[in-house]
C-alpha cells in the first residue's frame, strides 16, 4: 500500500479521532488522571461509564499519544493529554467539547451548504448559531470557553506584533467574554476599555471585567449592526467579520466608521488567506464558517475591497506569530 493512499485513508477516518477526543474531554478523563495512573474499572465508577467500553476508548486514544496504557491495565496522562485538563493554562478541553458537540453535525450538511450557501447548522436547528447560543446559556458558556482556548494565545502574539503604547481607549466590538480585552489592558496599564456585545453577552462579562479591571473598563450591551459606543481611539474587531458575508460586514463597519476619529484606527484581527497550495489553517476555518456560523475567511485583496466599500482604508497587514494578522484600518480621506 502506498504512503499516499495510507495518508488519505487516515484523513478519511479523521472524525473517529476527533469524536473520541470530544467524548474524553466531555467526560473529563484527564482531570480524573491528575493524581496518577488509574484503571478503567475505577475510572468507570467515577465517570458513570461501563468499564469495558471505556477501556476500549482509552486504548484507542493511547495509540495516538493521548493517555498511556501500562502493562497492569492502568492509564495515565501523557504530555499531549495534559492539554485536556480543565486547569491547564493552555487547555483545549472546551474546544474539543464545542467542535465535537453542537457544531459537529453541521459538517454532515457540507453538501447542503455547497448547494445553497446556507449553513448546515441553521438547517439542523432552524436558527443561526448565535441566536441558538442566546437561547442556550450552557452551550454559550462552552462557546465562550472554546473561543478562549482556540484564540487565547493569539492576544500575546498580537501585542508583540502591534504595540498599543499610543492608544488611550480601546473599544472591543463583539468582545465576547472579555478575555481578550482583559489581557490587552493588563498588558497596557495606561489603557481604558469598553467591551461591546449583545446584552446577554455583556452581562456575563461585566462581573469579570469589574473584578479584574476595576474602574478601567465597562461592558455595554447593544447591537453592532445599529451603533457602537463613541469615545475610542482604537476600535477592535477580532474574529467578527469572518462570521458574516460582505453585505452584513458593511452593516458592522459603517457604525464604526461613523464614530472613528480622524486619527483613530480600526484593528481587524483575522486569518488572511494566503495564495498557493500550502497548508493554511484559515482555509479550513473558512469551511467551518460555511457550515456552522456562516461567513467566510478573506484574502488581503478581499479585505481591502470590503473596507473601501465602508469608506475605510486598509493601511497595512501586520503578521503575527500565530494564525492571525492585524489589519490596520483608518478612515478614507
Amino acid at each position: 500500500m502506498s504512503d499516499e493512499r495510507q495518508a488519505l485513508a487516515a484523513m478519511i477516518s479523521g472524525y473517529w479521532i476527533s469524536q473520541a477526543i470530544h467524548v474524553a474531554a466531555k467526560l473529563g478523563i484527564a482531570d480524573h488522571l491528575v493524581d496518577g495512573p488509574t484503571s478503567a474499572e475505577k475510572l468507570s465508577q467515577e465517570l458513570g461509564c461501563l468499564p469495558e467500553p471505556l477501556h476500549r476508548l482509552l486504548r484507542a486514544l493511547s495509540s495516538i499519544g493521548i493517555f498511556a496504557a501500562a502493562d497492569d491495565g492502568r492509564y495515565s496522562l501523557t504530555p499531549r493529554a495534559e492539554f485536556l485538563r480543565s486547569d491547564h493554562p493552555a487547555t483545549v478541553r472546551p474546544m474539543a467539547i464545542m467542535l465535537g458537540g453542537v457544531q459537529y453535525a453541521s459538517w454532515g450538511e457540507l453538501e447542503y451548504s455547497l448547494a445553497t450557501g446556507k449553513t448546515g447548522f441553521s438547517k439542523l436547528h432552524g436558527q443561526g448559531l448565535f441566536d441558538y447560543l442566546g437561547e442556550h446559556p450552557e452551550e454559550a458558556a462552552v462557546f465562550d470557553a472554546a473561543m478562549t482556548a482556540i484564540h487565547g494565545t493569539e492576544t500575546q502574539a498580537v501585542l508583540e506584533a502591534y504595540p498599543l503604547e499610543s492608544a488611550k481607549k480601546l473599544v472591543d466590538v463583539g468582545g465576547g467574554n472579555g478575555s481578550q480585552l482583559i489581557e490587552m489592558l493588563e498588558h497596557a496599564p495606561h489603557l481604558e476599555g469598553i467591551l461591546f456585545d449583545l446584552p446577554h453577552v455583556a452581562s456575563r462579562a461585566e462581573p469579570v471585567l469589574q473584578s479584574r479591571l476595576p474602574g478601567r473598563c465597562e461592558a455595554i450591551g447593544g447591537n453592532f449592526f445599529e451603533s457602537v459606543p463613541a469615545g475610542g481611539d482604537i476600535y477592535l474587531l477580532r474574529h467578527i467579520l469572518h462570521d458574516w458575508y460582505d453585505e452584513d460586514c458593511l452593516r458592522i463597519l459603517r457604525p464604526i466608521e461613523a464614530v472613528l476619529p480622524a486619527t483613530g484606527r480600526l484593528l481587524v484581527i483575522e486569518s488572511v488567506i494566503r495564495p498557493g497550495n500550502e497548508f493554511d489553517f484559515g482555509k479550513w476555518l473558512d469551511l467551518t464558517m460555511l457550515v456552522a456560523p456562516g461567513g467566510k475567511e478573506r484574502t488581503e485583496e478581499e479585505f481591502a475591497a470590503l473596507f473601501g466599500a465602508a469608506k475605510l482604508k486598509l493601511v497595512r497587514v501586520v503578521p503575527t506569530n500565530s494564525p492571525v494578522s492585524v489589519l490596520e484600518v483608518v478612515r478614507a480621506k
